[in-house]
Order: C-alpha cells, then structure tokens, then sequence
C-alpha cells in the first residue's frame, strides 16, 4: 500500500486486509507491554491543518505503539499562519525525512495533491479533507461493526447483509462519504437520513438509499445506527429551523433507542453533541460503540502505518526466504 487517500477507490480486498491485520494489531493491545518495534526508525508526520483531538492522539498512539518516531505539526502558530504554501511545508517535511504524512487539511483533495505532486517520496494518509473523505474513520467503524457483530469470528468477514444507517448531516460529513464506500464495498446495505437540506446533490449516484424520516428508517431495524455530528462550522447558512427541532425530528433520542433492536449498535464518530443529535443516555447504552470505536481506532490505524512503512518490506523477507 503506497498511500491511503480515499474508500471509493480503495479495493474489497485490500480493506479486508487492513482490517485484519487491525486484529492482530489489536492483539497485541492486550498485552502488558503494548510497543512492537516494528516501525523502529521511521517517522511519521502528523500534519494537521485543522484542528482535531481524536484522530491527531489516534494516530500518534498508533506509530508510537509500532516505535516509530513521532512530529505532531499544526498549522496554527506554524509558519503556515505566515502564508507558506502545502508545496513549501511538504518540502520541508521531505528534508526533514519523514517516511510516512498524516495530513487533515480543510481543502477536499489536499492528500491527493500530496500524494501526487512528486513533492515529497513519503506515503500520504489522508485523516479528513474538506467535506470529501475520511477513510481510517471508516475502516475503523466496519471494524467495530464486524467486531460487534462477529465476536471472536471476525477475522476475514465482510459485512455482506448487515443493514447501516447513517443520520444527520450528510452534507457536510467526510465521515459518511468514506462510510458509504467502503461499507458498500464489504457488502452492506446503507440507507442515509438527513433533512432535504443537508442531502448532498449527487447522492443519485451513489449506492444508498436515501430517507428524510428516522422512524421510518429505525422501523427496518438496522443493524447499526450511525449518528453524525452537525457541522455547524461548516454551515454558512440556515439548513434547518432551530436545534430543538433538528432533535425532535431526526435525534437518537431515549424514546428511538428503545425501539431497537437488542443486538443493534449505536455509533457516533465523535465529538457528540450531547441532547441534539444523540441522547445522553442513548450515548451511554449497552448499546452504544462510541468507546469501542475510539480503541479500535488505534489499532485500526497501527495497520494502515504497517501496510505503509513495513508490509511491502516484510513481503520482500518472507518471499526471500522462500
């Protein structure tokens, strides 16, 4: 795996690969000492362009646990607030010899530029571009999923049958956009929720179905329920009346949570905002993934730096001695 831009173009087989190599990641999490020294002289670049708390510790506990070297860069404060272009920044980055970049940038497409523009030799991880995708959040969802759902079985399962629906801001969310990929892609059946006005306008092309009521979707029973958080920073405009409505209509609230099934999974990418989108206590349910997600990240993002910086070369030994 050279890079990791997108779950459009991203191959059945190789996200099962990623994921199954997430569970022998995972494995090892359980141990006492945690660190492998897989990655052991290689460094990794968190470039993030945008703020953020989960993916950023994510990705730095990940290459930490795989005894890479770690340089956490924000744009704030850098010398990108003085105008330095992604080229400049990325080029330094190069001297620097980074091996692999993190990069979360509020421009759709700014990994792919990275990836593409012959700047930089290092592999590109996209974690999050403008309003396109993003693709370990993802993995690590049909990760929890397949977890959830398959237990101590889930090793080499796709998620062929499962029911996923998707609420909220769709518009707006990468989250979703790379959920509908690859979750399509391992076989399950998406249907998207959101008010007419936060539908994006070519979701005719993509491989969903597309509801305006909550209730109407829950009464299908889906295996899996995934709330999105509201933009709002993104918004730059009204997209629905007030926040109390937005609640009333299309909110995970107690009454909804009652109603599902026992076996099904309540999940939510985090930050929550707790009383609009989803309930406190639909939150905090049984059957709510949200802690399950944020563990399985870690591991979920140790494989995709394994596959990055050590699979081609662990190929190379097993097949050298052979």
């Amino acid at each position: 795996m050279r890079h990791l831009l997108d779950t459009q173009t991203l191959a059945r087989d190789d996200a099962l690969r990623i994921l199954d190599v997430a569970e022998d990641m995972a494995d090892t999490q359980l141990r006492e000492i945690k660190k492998l020294p897989t990655l052991r002289g290689k460094t990794v670049v968190n470039l993030f362009f945008e703020d953020s708390t989960r993916t950023r510790i994510s990705f730095e506990a990940a290459a930490k646990r795989l005894s890479a070297d770690v340089i956490n860069f924000s744009a704030k404060g850098s010398s990108v607030s003085k105008g330095e272009s992604l080229q400049d920044t990325a080029q330094t980055l190069q001297a620097m010899g980074a091996d692999a970049v993190v990069i979360r940038h509020g421009a759709s497409g700014a990994p792919r530029t990275l990836a593409t523009s012959g700047w930089i030799t290092a592999g590109v991880v996209n974690a999050g571009d403008g309003t396109h995708e993003h693709p370990t959040q993802a993995l690590l969802d049909a990760f929890t999923i397949r977890k959830r759902r398959f237990g101590s079985d889930s090793r080499g399962r796709d998620l062929d049958g499962l029911r996923v629906t998707i609420v909220g801001d769709v518009l707006h969310s990468r989250v979703a956009r790379s959920n509908v990929w690859l979750l399509t892609s391992l076989g399950a059946d998406v249907t998207l929720v959101s008010p007419p006005t936060l539908v994006p306008q070519d979701v005719s092309t993509w491989p969903v179905s597309v509801l305006y009521d909550l209730d109407e979707a829950l009464s299908a029973e889906p295996d899996a329920v995934m709330m999105l958080r509201i933009q709002a920073e993104r918004m730059n405009a009204a997209y629905f009346p007030t926040e109390r409505e937005y609640s009333r209509r299309w909110g995970l609230d107690d009454r909804r949570v009652a109603t599902l099934r026992p076996d099904s999974m309540v999940m939510h990418p985090g930050p929550m905002n707790r009383g609009m989108e989803i309930s406190a206590a639909a939150a905090d349910s049984p059957a709510s993934t949200v802690l399950e997600q944020v563990t399985n990240g870690v591991s979920v993002r140790m494989a995709v730096l394994y596959l990055l910086l050590a699979g081609e070369r662990a190929g190379q030994e097993s097949e050298g001695e052979r």
